[in-house]
C-alpha cells in the first residue's frame, strides 16, 4: 500500500479544520483551547485510505503566532493540500505557509478553495486565475489542481478525495538511514513511554534499538502503531507512534531518533541559504533555526568580507550539537517572522583550508559527489573516511564507493572505506623500506604495521606489502614479510631466541611484550605465538598480563626475597621497595604475589615469613 503524508495548511479561519473533518470524518481541534478560541494551536494527525492508498493528514495551525508550530508539520509532508477561502483569496498567512512550503521542499500542492458555495462563478475563475500566477512565481512548487469546494456540498468534497488519492508517487529521500523526529511525547498506563512522529527515511521494526541522537542513548522498541494500527515495521512517510521500553531520559519534541552509529553531533555546520519576502540574511545574526520538529537558536555567519545576501553560502554556529544530515531542509526565522531557509550542504564540521571551503561547497550544492570527493582527499592527506557517507552526501557506502573508484590517483580501501591519496602511498612505502634496512631480520605483517601507524589500514598496508614482493624487496613466508635478501632457515627459533634474550637481558624488569616486537620489528601474532612456547617450557614465566620475566631472573630474585625473610624476618612491600629501589609498584606487587604461591612462605595480612 502507498503511503502519502498530505499537511494541510492555509490562513487562520480558511477552514482546514473543517475540511479535514468533512473527508476523514475527524475533529481536529481537539483541546479545550482548541474548541473556545476556534482555532488549531497544535499539530492535529487523521487519516484516510483506500484500496491502494494510505493518506495521512498533519493539520497545522494558521495563525501567526503559531507559525513554529506550522514548520514543525511541513517537514513531514509529502504533499500538501492548501485552503485558501474563496471569499479572501490569498492573506498573509496564505504566503506565509506557501513560503515555507517552497522552503522545506514540498512540491506538490492542491488548493482546496474552500467557501465557493457562497461566491459566484466569476470569483471562483478570478480567485485560480490568482493562485495558479502566485504558485508559478516559486520554482519549487507544483500546482496539481485547484478544487472549488464547500463542507455542504459532498460532491465537492469527493472530487477532492479523489484528487488527494490520485497524487503521484511521492519520491523522498532513500538512503535508508531511519530518523524520526518526536513530534509528541506521552505516558499510557499499562505500556510506558509513547512518542509520535514522522518516519523521515528507512525503516523501523519492534524489537529494534533506536538512538536518541542528542542523549547518545538506545531505547528498544516495545510496539509500534500505523494509523492506530499495531504493526511490525514503519517505513518512509509514515506517521508512526513507537512505545518505547523504559527510557531513563525525558523524551521531548524534537529530539531525533536514529540508528547507532550513524550520525555525529556538531556545533557548525554549512549551509545553502536564500532569503523570503525581501528578508536579507545578515552577518553575525542570532536566528531561529526549524528542522524535523526541532527548534535551536543559531548564530549565521558569512563567509567572506560580505555584511548581507538575499541567498548564498553561510555557516551555521549552534550552542549544542545537532545532528543533521546532507540536503536536509530547514527554516530560519527572526523575531518571530520566517526570514529564510535553505538546505544543509555540509553537516559535518571538520578542518578544511579556507581556499577550498567554497569550490567544496559549491560541488555539494550541486551534488557533483566525483569532484566533492576529490577535493576533499587533497586536504586529507591520511585518508578521507566515507564510514560517514550517509550523513555526508545522502550516499550509502556501495554508492560512495561506486564514486571513489572514478577518482584519479588514490587508493580505495572498501573493507575500511577509506580513499588515500596516490602520494601517502610512497610515504608509506619508503617507511616500511626503512624498517628493513635498518633491520634486516624484520618480520612484519599488514596488522603489525598498521598499528604502529594508525593513519594507515590494514588493506592499504597490505597492498604496498605486495607491490614490494613483486619489486623483490620483500618476501611472503609463514604469514610474514621478510627481507627477500635473506636466507633464515629457521624463522621460529629466529623469534623465539630474539625474544628470550630481550627478556633475560632485562632482567627483573623487563620490557612489555609488544615493544619487544617493536624493537625486533615483529609481528604481534607471531610474537604471541612465540612467548607462549618459551612459557610453555617455563624458560619464560607470566606474572601477570603483559609482565613476562625469565626463569632464571625470577628464580634469582625468589631466593634474594628469602634472604630478606631470614636477615629481617619478614618481608612486605615497604622494605621490598628499600632494598630494590629502581623496582615500580606494578613490578612489587607481582613479585610478591609469585612469592606467596611459594613453598614455606607464611603470609600474614600484608608480610610475608617462612
Amino acid at each position: 500500500m502507498r503511503h502519502i503524508i498530505i499537511g494541510t495548511a492555509g490562513h487562520v479561519d480558511h477552514g482546514k479544520t473543517a475540511l479535514i473533518k468533512a473527508l476523514t470524518g475527524f475533529e481536529g481541534d481537539s483541546t479545550e483551547e482548541e474548541r473556545r478560541r476556534g482555532i488549531t494551536i497544535n499539530l492535529s494527525f487523521s487519516s484516510l485510505k483506500n484500496s491502494d492508498t494510505n493518506i495521512a493528514f498533519i493539520d497545522v495551525p494558521g495563525h501567526e503566532k503559531l507559525i513554529k508550530n506550522m514548520i514543525s508539520g511541513a517537514f513531514g509532508f509529502d504533499a500538501s493540500l492548501l485552503a485558501i477561502d474563496a471569499t479572501e483569496g490569498i492573506m498573509p498567512q496564505t504566503a506565509e505557509h506557501i513560503q515555507i512550503l517552497s522552503l522545506v521542499g514540498v512540491s506538490n500542492i492542491i488548493i482546496a478553495l474552500t467557501k465557493s458555495d457562497l461566491v459566484d462563478d466569476s470569483i471562483v475563475e478570478k480567485r485560480k486565475e490568482e493562485l495558479t500566477k502566485y504558485i508559478e512565481s516559486f520554482k519549487r512548487l507544483k500546482l496539481i489542481d485547484i478544487l472549488p469546494t464547500s463542507i455542504y456540498d459532498e460532491n465537492s468534497i469527493e472530487e477532492l478525495r479523489s484528487a488527494l488519492f490520485a497524487l503521484p508517487e511521492i519520491k523522498r529521500r532513500e538512503d535508508g538511514l531511519f530518523r524520526y523526529y518526536i513530534d509528541r511525547s506521552f505516558s499510557i498506563s499499562g505500556a510506558g513511554a509513547v512518542v509520535t512522529g514522522t518516519v523521515l527515511d528507512g525503516e523501523i521494526k519492534v524489537g529494534d534499538k533506536v538512538t536518541v541522537a542528542e542523549y547518545g542513548k538506545e531505547i528498544q522498541i516495545r510496539n509500534i502503531q500505523v494509523h492506530d494500527q499495531d504493526c511490525e515495521i514503519a517505513t518512509a512517510s509514515q506517521r508512526a507512534a513507537l512505545n518505547l521500553q523504559s527510557p531513563k531520559m525525558a523524551l521531548k519534541k524534537g529530539l531525533l531518533l536514529t540508528r547507532k552509529g550513524f550520525l555525529r553531533g556538531f556545533h557548525s555546520i554549512d549551509i545553502w541559504v536564500q532569503s523570503i519576502a525581501g528578508h536579507e540574511i545578515r552577518h553575525d545574526t542570532t536566528v531561529q533555526f526549524f528542522i524535523g520538529t526541532k527548534q535551536i537558536e543559531a548564530k549565521i555567519l558569512l563567509y567572506g568580507e560580505r555584511e548581507s545576501i538575499e541567498q548564498g553560502f553561510a555557516k551555521l554556529r549552534f550552542k549544542e550539537k545537532t545532528y543533521l544530515v546532507f540536503d536536509e531542509p530547514f527554516v530560519l526565522s527572526l523575531s518571530g517572522r520566517v526570514t529564510a531557509g535553505g538546505r544543509v550542504v555540509n553537516p559535518i564540521d571538520d578542518p578544511i583550508k579556507k581556499r577550498l571551503k567554497l569550490p567544496l561547497l559549491k560541488t555539494l550544492k550541486d551534488k557533483n559527489f566525483k569532484q566533492a570527493f576529490q577535493l576533499l582527499v587533497s586536504t586529507h592527506k591520511r585518508g578521507f573516511g566515507l564510514i560517514s557517507s550517509n550523513q555526508r552526501f545522502g550516499l550509502n557506502h556501495d554508492e560512495a564507493l561506486i564514486i571513489a573508484k572514478e577518482l584519479d590517483d588514490v587508493f580505495v580501501d572498501e573493507k575500511g572505506l577509506v580513499v588515500y591519496p596516490i602520494q601517502v602511498m610512497g610515504e608509506l612505502h619508503d617507511s616500511i623500506l626503512d624498517i628493513y634496512i635498518k633491520n634486516q631480520y624484520a618480520l612484519l605483517s599488514a596488522k603489525s604495521i598498521s598499528l604502529k601507524t594508525r593513519w594507515a589500514s590494514e588493506s592499504l598496508v597490505e597492498h604496498i606489502l605486495q607491490n614490494m614482493v613483486k619489486e623483490d624487496i620483500l618476501k611472503y613466508e609463514n604469514g610474514v614479510y621478510k627481507n627477500a635478501n635473506i636466507v633464515i632457515n629457521d624463522i621460529s627459533t629466529l623469534i623465539l631466541n630474539n625474544i628470550y634474550d630481550i627478556l633475560d637481558s632485562g632482567g627483573i624488569m623487563p620490557d612489555a611484550p609488544y615493544n619487544i616486537y617493536d624493537s625486533l620489528d615483529l609481528d604481534r601474532k607471531m610474537g604471541d605465538d612465540a612467548l607462549k612456547k618459551l612459557t610453555k617450557s617455563r624458560k619464560v614465566i607470566r606474572l601477570a598480563h603483559n609482565l613476562f620475566v625469565s626463569y632464571e631472573s625470577l628464580s634469582s630474585l625468589m631466593s634474594k626475597l628469602k634472604q630478606i625473610i631470614r636477615n629481617e624476618g619478614y618481608v612486605e612491600l615497604a622494605n621490598f621497595k628499600q632494598h630494590f629501589p629502581e623496582l615500580s609498584r606494578k613490578y612489587l606487587i607481582a613479585y610478591l604475589e609469585y612469592l606467596d604461591r611459594q613453598s614455606g612462605i607464611k603470609k600474614d595480612g600484608n608480610r610475608r615469613s617462612m
